[in-house]
């Protein structure tokens, strides 16, 4: 892939458009003060004084955050380039890396956009870099992206005419690059979440999760919010902040889409989501979640009761009529059932991602969607009746091991 700096244009990026070719003007030597002729009194206007001239925001500022993301830091801000971002409005906070990720920055960003800090966690590593590059005052927007993904070519034009000024943030479509069986599940997945929850939760301001691959914040909205919540899940935390702090609805913008790299095998996909659910609940024990009458409290108590549900239902309830019906014909129809709507949910997602190996995947897909299940009753138990990962360091995890470069 590589750099498209030299077919970029002057641009405003403020507005989005081409700057117009200005004339020269003749110089002039300031530093001699225009006669006065005798008597003649200054005027001065009190209000120019008192209110110096607004420097003009900038539109959007993308910040990654990394540590140790040599192997896919350099495609993510080569992407970020040609979805319509001018390298000097992307930014760097590298957390301690003992890689190249520095290194692979400073060579494709102006070395001022790259920042490095003593080891912090991705929250705080956040917070330091919004500080020090000046983002809230200098900006309009802050973008924040994970080092390992990867936008869509119009990405960031989408964004500047979509976003609304009186949204306190805003989120895109997320898709899964392509990769191993795990993709494939996750393809499964996020086409679900996006086509139809995240609809349904706009609708209804009820978005739980500005996700890390595509999270935009307004910038007086950025600066009420703590990253620095020492929590697994930085990302669940702050948008269930923007909920409680009341600071406005979360727009959802399906046009822009950004693309993230999933685990590589089975064994790092259920740390990534155990990690995760261990997040939700913790913010949802912080938070109060289904202590108050809103719109957020009743919807995430409804997704975490329906989970409870279905497990209850199937690992409690088919086992009891088995039991005392002395047949399992029960579970077997149950089964059946639903390995038909599975199937023909993942043939839907399949055609419409244009990503037909999900069916030869499928028995895969389908054996993950229940390890899923396990890992967020292990999640409720653990946060929930244990009382246990209610306070975290809110460092990250190394990813050396699970990343892997894709093809140019």
């Amino acid at each position: 892939m590589n750099r498209p700096t030299a077919m970029l244009r002057r641009t405003d990026y403020v507005s989005g458009q081409a700057r117009p070719q200005v004339k020269p003007v003749a110089r002039r030597d300031f530093t001699r003060r225009p006669a006065v002729a005798a008597g003649a009194r200054r005027h001065y206007s009190a209000s120019a004084a008192l209110h110096p001239p607004v420097r003009k925001k900038y539109m959007i500022a993308l910040l990654i955050a990394a540590h140790n993301e040599e192997l896919v830091l350099g495609g993510t801000i080569q992407s970020a380039i040609a979805a319509g971002l001018h390298p000097d409005h992307i930014y760097v906070v590298d957390d301690c890396s003992d890689d190249l990720t520095s290194a692979i920055a400073r060579r494709l960003l102006p070395r001022q956009n790259v920042f490095r800090v003593s080891r912090s966690g991705k929250g705080l590593a956040l917070t330091k870099a919004a500080e020090r590059f000046d983002l809230i005052s200098r900006y309009q927007w802050v973008h924040i992206a994970d080092a390992d993904g990867a936008f869509s070519p119009d990405y960031f034009d989408v964004f500047r005419s979509s976003l609304s000024p009186s949204s306190a943030a805003a989120t895109g479509y997320i898709r899964s690059l392509p990769g191993k069986s795990v993709s494939q599940f996750r393809a499964f997945e996020y086409t679900i979440g996006m086509e139809f929850h995240r609809r349904f939760q706009t609708l209804f301001n009820v978005i739980p999760v500005i996700p890390g691959p595509t999270s935009c914040f307004r910038s007086d909205v950025f600066a009420k919010l703590s990253f620095a919540n020492r929590s697994l899940t930085e990302d669940f935390d702050v948008t269930l902040q923007i909920h409680r702090q009341k600071l406005g609805a979360i727009q959802f913008i399906p046009k822009a889409t950004a693309y993230t790299q999933d685990p590589r095998t089975v064994k790092d996909f259920i740390k990534q989501i155990t990690r995760w659910n261990r997040g939700v609940m913790q913010g949802v024990t912080r938070h109060r979640i289904g202590r108050k009458l809103s719109a957020i409290d009743a919807y995430l108590s409804y997704q975490i009761l329906q989970n409870l549900i279905l497990f209850v239902g199937y690992f409690v309830w088919v086992p009891y009529l088995i039991v005392r019906y002395q047949s399992a014909n029960v579970l077997a129809t149950i089964f059946v059932y639903d390995l038909i709507l599975t199937f023909a949910i993942a043939m839907l997602v399949a055609v419409r991602m244009r990503r037909f190996e999900i069916i030869s995947a499928f028995p895969i897909v389908y054996g993950l969607r229940w390890v899923n299940l396990f890992v967020f009753l292990k999640a409720f138990v653990e946060v929930i009746v244990l009382r246990k990962f209610r306070i975290t360091s809110g460092t990250w995890e190394n990813g050396a091991g699970r990343r892997y470069a894709l093809p140019a």
